[in-house]
């Protein structure tokens, strides 16, 4: 077990700084930051030390040896647009997207099961057509059109829910139904495929065949053994979720970490992009590391060795 967990932390380590050189390349990329902060009445010895300022001047790789040295020590350096360092602003706002990120997954996994398992039990019936076809409508629809006709039926329509904003429970509703619709869909398809090859499972057989009641057979012998899958995917699903929770945290104008990065693409702001990368590279890695460790309290077949 710790070997494994070492393995899977030094593997963690690679994907995260992959991610980090790729995002400071592709950063770079989309343009010189000085550009959008030329004044008129500048001079070009002023501009030129702008760019000395922000470090531009220097060529690419001079630039990415200096930022390999501060990033090994938690400098990502000081935003141009807000005057603060890049990681403490990215800090803040993680704790926004990780809110509508959970709450968007709880929903999920409560709706797919409870619709999944009914379908596998109904399978063949108008329940399970029924719950099929919502979930390929599911699957078509993009998150940022359904927030917004969600926005237009029921903050502006019936003026049910607040259209924007963070804070009440209310302003969780729509970019949570929102930014789970899609993974519903995805979850619910799963839990069915998966419940309707457990049932027919001998193990489920010689369970009825000792007089188990059906719901102990379902709850104790079923659900457990399709955990894993679940656990996967919702493992995969949480950088999904987060990737998605860039265009929600915009629709929405929900104050986290996908919206700040919105924004310092816009402004160039090379260090809030840097530094957002980084910490949602952490945030899924660390979310499939524990779905791994997860995987042998779910299910005692599971051994690491």
């Amino acid at each position: 077990m710790f070997r494994l967990l070492i393995a899977r932390l030094l593997s963690s380590a690679l994907v995260v700084a992959g991610v980090v050189v790729v995002v400071f390349v592709l950063a770079r990329v989309v343009g010189d930051p000085v550009e959008l902060m030329i004044q008129p009445g500048l001079s070009d010895d002023e501009i030129a030390e702008l760019r000395r300022s922000l470090g531009t001047d220097k060529p690419l790789w001079q630039q990415f040896v200096t930022f390999v040295g501060n990033v090994a020590r938690g400098d990502f350096g000081i935003s141009p647009w807000q005057g603060e360092p890049a990681l403490l602003l990215v800090m803040e706002r993680v704790p926004a997207t990780l809110a509508l990120a959970g709450a968007a997954m709880a929903l999920a996994a409560l709706i797919a099961i409870v619709v999944g398992a009914v379908s596998a039990l109904r399978r063949g019936s108008w329940i399970d057509r029924g719950a099929m076809s919502v979930v390929l409508l599911g699957q078509s629809v993009p998150n940022f059109w359904l927030g917004l006709m969600l926005i237009l039926l029921f903050a502006t329509t019936l003026s049910w829910l607040p259209s924007a904003g963070y804070g009440s429970a209310a302003h969780f509703v729509l970019p949570t139904v929102t930014l789970a619709f899609f993974f519903i869909a995805r979850l619910t398809r799963l839990v069915r495929s998966e419940l309707l090859e457990v049932m027919s499972q001998d193990y489920i057989r010689t369970a009825r065949s000792k007089g188990l009641p059906e719901s102990v057979v379902f709850r104790r012998h079923a659900l457990r053994n399709i955990a894993v899958p679940i656990v996967t995917v919702l493992a995969v699903d949480f950088g999904a979720l987060v990737g998605g929770a860039v265009v929600t945290e915009t629709v929405f104008a929900w104050p986290g970490v996908g919206r700040l990065m919105i924004q310092a693409i816009g402004q160039r702001d090379f260090p809030i992009i840097q530094a957002g990368a980084f910490v949602l590279a952490i945030g899924v890695v660390l979310a499939n590391l524990l779905a791994d460790l997860a995987y042998a309290l779910l299910d005692p077949r599971v051994r690491f060795g």
